[in-house]
């Protein structure tokens, strides 16, 4: 069986493991021991507080197969994305060049430095396990966030972001980075992308040009490569639009990968989770149904896992001892459910992303 829970110190190994793994590797997720260990610091003790508005709190998930004794999987919730110093992205913008003069006028694609992202809540840091990749467990750990988020929304913000690894070239090299940001750092991206991640991201500003960057005069590689996910994380972004988060304007800083944005009022997740009382019953008696995620109501014991939405004609969610067991709840208890399968949604076509 598959869980999400949060992280332990005993958990270190397994994140060395999963950061050093995460193809490609993710900046909010450096292999570095001490970072990590302070992540897990971190997060238990955000876990723990007392909670009234969104601050600097990081919570730090871990997927673990139980029949296994194996942590498979991590994920991150940053409370507000730029609380102690601002996170940073790319806004694409369109300016206005004209002459009435000589009867010119020009739409010009740019990108400006920009820090509007930094009061969003972001999802961040996911690593999974290669032996679970095209299961289950990639929406789970994917989504057991939200499920976390919709039952304490006073620790988040309304909106909820996620930014896209970017587009690499076969030989594992940032068109956009060095197109743009090698000629400011003189490092290549694997190098700053590692230094980003273990150290404060103050030199963002210090050192990044302050005004618009036009993209006329970037390299054709670099301009196609700018909204555009790396393709191992093409399906990620397809669940997360079907979930209802929107591409907006944003892109990553260093390798110009998308940023999702969405209102978590009009996430599917938050639309169609639902509180039933546990009732337990025999697995070999259960009546079958669609999979969704259970998760129970205990903030730092909180657990998530993966079971059939059986209800009983009054409303009762029908587990199994195992299920009841992995949530740590008993009959009669409220568990939180949501359906796990996406398809089928649609989003808003009404829905205007420059609100985002």
């Amino acid at each position: 069986m598959l869980v999400v829970r949060p992280t332990r110190l005993t958990d270190l190994p397994a994140l060395e493991r999963l950061a050093g793994s995460a193809a490609p590797r993710l900046t909010n997720l450096p292999a570095h021991r001490d970072r990590l260990e302070e992540r897990i610091t971190r997060s238990l003790r955000a876990f723990g507080a007392e909670v009234d508005v969104p601050g600097d709190e990081h919570y730090t998930f871990v997927l673990e197969d139980t029949e296994r004794k194996e942590v498979v999987g991590t994920a991150t919730i940053r409370a507000l994305a730029g609380y102690n110093e601002a996170y940073y992205t790319y806004r694409q913008e369109t300016l206005i060049h004209a002459s009435q003069q000589l009867n010119v006028r020009r739409e010009v694609q740019t990108l400006a430095l920009s820090h509007e992202v930094s009061d969003a809540s972001l999802l961040c840091a996911l690593s999974l396990d290669p032996r679970y990749k095209g299961t289950n467990a990639e929406s789970l750990l994917r989504r057991a966030r939200l499920m976390f988020i919709a039952q304490y929304p006073e620790r988040f913000a309304d909106i909820l972001a996620m930014a896209f690894p970017g587009y690499l070239d076969d030989a594992g090299e940032s068109p956009f980075w060095n197109s743009v940001g090698r000629h400011f750092f003189a490092r290549d991206y694997d190098e700053i992308n590692y230094f980003a991640g273990v150290r404060s991201k103050s030199f963002i500003a210090e050192v990044m040009p302050q005004f618009p960057l036009y993209l006329a005069m970037l390299t054709p590689q670099a301009r196609a490569s700018i909204g555009r996910e790396h393709p191992v994380h093409e399906p990620a972004l397809e669940e997360m639009l079907a979930e209802g988060f929107l591409r907006s304007r944003h892109v990553d800083l260093f390798d110009a990968g998308p940023v999702i944005k969405g209102d978590r009022s009009r996430l599917e997740t938050f639309r169609h989770a639902a509180w039933h009382p546990v009732r337990i019953r025999p697995e070999h008696a259960l009546p079958d149904a669609e999979l969704a995620m259970i998760a129970n109501q205990q903030q730092q014991d909180f657990r998530c896992t993966v079971a059939r939405y059986a209800l009983s004609p009054t409303g009762q969610l029908m587990l199994s001892q195992e299920h009841a067991e992995a949530l740590g709840v008993e009959e009669g208890r409220a568990v939180l459910a949501a359906p796990l399968n996406l398809a089928g949604s649609e989003i808003d076509p009404g829905y205007d992303e420059g609100e985002l």
